[in-house]
């Protein structure tokens, strides 16, 4: 790996952004890095929780600009299929049945502000700046945009978009944007005591099941969305961890995930 260190210990695989001299941009070299290694521990018993974070001042810059400049010669078929390279990115992070941490320790910007979106939880530190500045380049923040109005809601999310200005964690939190800030001296330890709590407390299956009916239901009809629940209330009775869980519970024994 060029752009990106992987590492996998006691079920979290951590991913770190590992171009500091580029404010972690989100080159297409590094978006190929990460799509592997996450894909790779979809299926990996090993891994339980997924940690994003990055090395340097900046968590992530967004896309890389000097590459965008390179591009702009390039036919529409060319460009979209380097678009779709980026969502598909998105889109794994975002459908990944396993529960993803980012950890931000610097700025967030533009696609990098999307990258930190599509995660489950976010963790800040206390002097990191979010936003999508993509309005004051001539650039628009297209597929990042559909991530974030899920998250925030329409309102909130036009706000952001369409001024480009940067915003601190006490306003990033307030609107949902971020989970927590945290100082930096603490920023790990925060992110450490969440990845445990979700590794020894939560089953996997659970979260799994739990995570995909949060995806899938939100541009459902009520009926059809309540159909869903109901179907996937089915499935988990099913499970092995299901089985599990109501069996020491049932019998007050202690449960180890």
């Amino acid at each position: 790996m060029k752009f990106i260190i992987e590492e996998i210990k006691n079920k979290r695989l951590i991913v770190t952004l590992n171009r500091p001299e580029k404010r972690n941009a989100l080159h297409p070299d590094l978006v190929s890095e990460m799509k592997k290694v996450v894909h790779e521990s979809v299926s990996n018993d090993d891994v339980k929780v997924v940690i994003i974070q990055a090395e340097g001042k900046a968590f992530c810059a967004g896309a890389d600009l000097a590459y965008l400049k390179e591009l702009q010669s390039n036919t529409y078929e060319e460009n979209l299929e380097d678009s779709n390279h980026l969502r598909e990115l998105f889109e794994l992070i975002y459908t990944f049945p396993k529960p993803v941490i980012a950890k931000v320790q610097g700025h967030a910007i533009a696609g990098g502000c999307g990258l930190a979106t599509v995660c489950d939880f976010v963790y800040a530190a206390e002097e990191a700046k979010f936003g999508y500045t993509e309005v004051k380049i001539g650039f628009v923040p297209a597929m990042v945009l559909v991530f974030l109005i899920r998250k925030i809601g329409e309102a909130r999310a036009s706000e952001l978009l369409l001024s480009g200005e940067l915003i601190d964690t006490t306003q990033a939190e307030k609107i949902g944007l971020i989970h927590k800030a945290c100082s930096s001296d603490t920023l790990d330890e925060e992110v450490e005591h969440l990845a445990n709590s979700l590794i020894k407390n939560n089953s996997g299956e659970s979260m799994k099941l739990t995570k995909h009916l949060i995806k899938s239901v939100q541009n459902l009809s009520m009926d059809d969305a309540m159909k869903r629940a109901s179907e996937t209330n089915a499935d988990a009775r099913a499970t092995e961890d299901c089985k599990t869980g109501i069996d020491a519970f049932l019998n007050k024994k202690p449960i180890i995930w």
